[in-house]
């Protein structure tokens, strides 16, 4: 996902000169995305974007204007999930990516996970989940897992998930069958594949 992306996947949408207006002002004056950022849904709309499913309107312009921000105000990006409502959050997280922010968003990631709102799960788990060290990946796989999000959502999940993983998801479902009830089919699924490339089931580990 880029900028432009975003761009291209937001022609048609309404008020498209507030938009510029507000990628001007911000490159500009940084500051003054504490007041375009909560606007956006108002200004842009929060339809759903045809073209970038698991997307809004609402979404991309924030995540716009966050990218339109100079590189040494990145760290505004905080300050926004920190005082933002649910939606503005979600931008936040998928705007990481692109940001000269390095590790410095880890916080709002844990911050995220932490939580019982599964879309700010699933958007913590995004491109930049890949700075989550591998404990914490595994333990937020497995919320996705009993919370109800689409593995789908996690990027990068056939590259990381690894032996410990495929243990863990392989306990859980020795419990789920011991209470009479079953894996999400995309956990079974993960599972089956992370067996068959081991060539066999995965060993528990003792508590």
């Amino acid at each position: 996902m880029t900028p432009n992306d975003l761009r291209a996947a937001l022609r048609g949408v309404p008020d498209p000169e507030w938009l510029a207006t507000a990628l001007s002002r911000v490159a500009a004056e940084p500051t003054t995305i504490a007041l375009f950022f909560p606007a956006a849904g108002r200004r842009c709309g929060r339809a759903e974007l045809p073209d970038l499913p698991g997307w809004t309107a609402d979404e991309a312009v924030r995540v716009l204007l966050l990218t339109a921000l100079p590189a040494d105000h990145a760290g505004q990006a905080e300050a926004l999930y920190r005082i933002g409502d649910a939606a503005e959050k979600r931008a936040v997280l998928k705007a990481l990516p692109l940001l000269p922010v390095g590790v410095t968003g880890l916080p709002l990631l844990h911050d995220a996970i932490r939580t019982n709102d599964t879309r700010l799960v699933a958007a913590a788990l995004g491109p930049y989940a890949r700075h989550l060290d591998q404990p914490a990946w595994r333990q937020a796989v497995l919320k996705c897992v009993f919370t109800g999000v689409p593995l789908a959502a996690v990027a990068d999940l056939d590259a990381r998930a690894d032996g410990e993983l495929a243990a863990m998801l392989a306990a859980l479902a020795d419990e789920r069958a011991a209470a009479g009830r079953d894996l999400p089919a995309d956990a079974t699924e993960l599972l089956t594949r992370l067996i068959a490339r081991a060539g066999g089931r995965p060993h528990h580990r003792e508590a």
